[in-house]
């Protein structure tokens, strides 16, 4: 498995979250390599998008989504949760996708099916924050044999503060699939 190239974040995070389903996340934990299927995202658009953490500015916890694109941004939501988003976009931009759930594939034992479990899963933690996914220990890489998949756009997640920005469709998931997070 290899990871994806930096190119591959280096786009417009709405073509990244419908580019990362079906995708492997894969994060290697005492020499065992957890592994999941990507199968629902969502799209953060940068400084100017209410919903994203940077739209508050650069701070110590933001550093990471402005770059450079194609490192992993992890946060700690409500005190108890890791979510983990790849950076995307040229440095400066601050952008980056949410993964929401995991079709799991090898050496995870719970459930995926929400960013904080599939977190606790694969064993992501505040100390993967800015690791770079192009790295052997923690990457997205393409599916073996892609797959024709059906793309279904929603409103984001628990985003009802951002006005505007909470009802945009910015929410990917794999039609049908049973480990997404909220149908």
């Amino acid at each position: 498995m290899n990871p994806f190239p930096r190119s591959f974040y280096d786009r417009d995070p709405r073509e990244v979250a419908r580019d990362l389903l079906g995708a492997t996340l894969a994060h290697k934990v005492d020499g065992l390599l957890r592994t999941g299927r990507v199968v629902e995202t969502e799209a953060y658009l940068g400084t100017h998008d209410l919903a994203a953490h940077s739209s508050k500015g650069r701070t110590p916890r933001t550093e990471v989504m402005f770059g450079p694109p194609g490192h992993a941004y992890v946060y700690l939501i409500y005190g108890l949760h890791h979510c983990v988003n790849a950076v995307t976009q040229p440095q400066g931009h601050a952008s980056a996708v949410l993964i929401r759930a995991l079709e799991p594939l090898e050496n995870i034992a719970s459930s995926t099916k929400g960013p904080g479990l599939l977190c606790r899963a694969l064993a992501i933690t505040r100390l993967q924050n800015g690791h770079d996914l192009l790295s052997p220990t923690l990457f997205f890489a393409p599916p073996n044999q892609p797959q024709a998949i059906e793309i279904i756009e929603r409103p984001r997640i628990g985003v009802s503060y951002a006005r505007e920005w909470a009802n945009l469709p910015l929410r990917y998931y794999i039609a049908a699939n049973p480990f997404i997070s909220k149908k």
